[in-house]
């Protein structure tokens, strides 16, 4: 007998289809979801996303914050200015069900049939699987005191073990797919939100809350760590170009502002609460090392709870970006299953982590590697949202699907020339702006201050639309 559940259109219930059941490996990959089948109701995302975002990543990064010589409340204010950034999430969450299509998908729309396999390599797949690979080695690094507190030596072997299990148990809920993400996501969202409820009580009861540094920054020192700060958490919904993935499967009709609402909200309350948590932590505890600083807080019995809820965030999240991952793959024009696709991305993303793991200074890494990626993720998402508010959010489904040289979206040789122009100039804006792992040469001139992130997606989003108007590629519906 099918399931029901709420169907937004009427306010009725709609049969569960088959191809979206729980107990079944999804049957769709990058294919177009046909209106019979679109089922759900937009509240449905706020478990996706917040699962996804109680995290251990979240606790680091806010403590990082502190670290880099940030006042606690300058900390919590860039918290909530970085997070802001799930607006643009949420935005590009609506073209989902608009084209019943997975992000990797409608971006034909905005590169063509070619340069969407491109953008779909480097844009969804290798950073994809480059941020599974990072959080993978967190819940590994988690999961090896556990494994130590229960006497077993965390030897090479040990540790190899432990990550494959981790992956394992990830790639399993990416197989199976939409369906069992959005069944599973509300229950892991209530046992990670009472497990950091139950951290925030030694913490907020030990931290300093009118906490400055000893030599407090002013000046270029100031805006330059405070643009970092910005960019260090706008870094994690900026990763998220793939948030209709997860809303595809909703009814043509569904409102576009409740998806965008209930995304953005999703990320946004939990990232706030629980990158501030971290802020707050930092003021008690050496956060450089956070996973040791916070044991020292925290009641013995709570310990191994507290690190079991690690690496179940780190697997929510994780699932997340298997799931769009293996979609990339099948977008780049690899013919593969979605359910092999996510399994390849799963090797890699493994021996990514093997390798990170012998990488000392983990802290250094996770914000080199956030900074880093906003040079082509600020870009590659201002382009994406700037078509959907230049179409009004008309994509035909269908026709996106079309990759001969006759479709609507082959362009120029399979090339948009306006997508493929204005993402090339933001990450070249950005590059020159940008001051992590290297320091541009705008960067140099204004001091160190880091202004990649505006800059970028300021410029792509002119480009994209002063040459889509130029080249008269803006459809009624596309």
């Amino acid at each position: 007998m099918a399931a029901t559940i709420p169907d937004p259109q009427h306010g009725t219930h709609a049969a569960e289809p088959p191809s979206d059941r729980a107990s079944r490996v999804e049957a769709h990959g990058i294919d177009h979801i046909a209106d019979e089948e679109r089922h759900g109701h937009p509240r449905q995302l706020f478990s996706i996303w917040a699962a996804a975002n109680v995290n251990y990543l979240s606790l680091v990064t806010g403590g990082a914050l502190v670290l880099m010589g940030l006042s606690l409340w300058q900390a919590v204010a860039v918290i909530v200015v970085g997070n802001l950034f799930w607006l643009l999430t949420g935005l590009l969450a609506i073209s989902g069900p608009a084209a019943g299509a997975p992000s990797e998908v409608i971006t034909r729309a905005i590169y063509g049939v070619l340069g969407n396999r491109v953008n779909n390599a480097v844009v969804g797949w290798m950073i994809s699987v480059c941020y599974f690979a990072l959080n993978l080695a967190a819940a590994a690094t988690a999961d090896f005191s556990l494994v130590e507190k229960a006497g077993i030596t965390a030897n090479t072997g040990v540790q190899v073990a432990v990550v494959v299990v981790i992956a394992a148990l990830t790639l399993a809920i990416g197989v199976y797919g939409h369906a069992m993400i959005t069944r599973l996501y509300l229950p892991i969202t209530l046992v990670l939100s009472a497990v950091f409820a139950v951290v925030a009580v030694p913490v907020l009861g030990r931290a300093d809350f009118g906490y400055t540094p000893a030599e407090p920054l002013s000046g270029v020192g100031l805006w330059s760590v405070l643009v970092a700060g910005v960019t260090l958490i706008g870094s994690g919904p900026l990763s998220y170009t793939t948030s209709a993935d997860f809303s595809r499967y909703l009814p043509r009709a569904t409102s576009a502002r409740a998806v965008a609402g209930w995304t953005a909200l999703g990320g946004f309350v939990p990232s706030v609460i629980v990158c501030s948590l971290g802020a707050c932590a930092a003021t008690a505890v050496d956060m450089s090392d956070p996973q040791t600083g916070l044991e020292q807080i925290l009641p013995a019995w709570f310990t191994p709870v507290f690190l079991l809820a690690l690496v179940l965030g780190t697997i929510a999240i994780n699932a997340l970006t298997s799931y769009s991952a293996g979609l990339a793959l099948q977008a780049v024009g690899i013919r593969i299953r979605r359910t092999r696709s996510v399994l390849v991305d799963g090797a890699a993303a493994v021996s990514l982590t093997l390798y990170g793991l012998l990488i000392s200074n983990f802290l250094d890494t996770v914000s080199n590697v956030l900074q880093l990626t906003v040079v082509l993720l600020g870009p590659a998402m201002a382009v994406y949202a700037t078509d959907i508010l230049l179409r009004r959010n008309r994509y035909d489904g269908p026709a996106l699907m079309d990759e001969t040289p006759g479709s609507r979206f082959w362009y120029t040789a399979g090339f948009n020339p306006a997508g493929a122009v204005a993402l090339t100039g933001g990450v070249a804006a950005a590059a020159l702006c940008v001051n992590t792992l290297y320091t541009g040469p705008v960067a140099q001139v204004l001091g160190g201050l880091d202004l990649a992130l505006p800059v970028g997606i300021v410029v792509a989003s002119v480009l994209y639309t002063v040459l889509t108007r130029a080249f008269g590629r803006v459809p009624v519906r596309s």
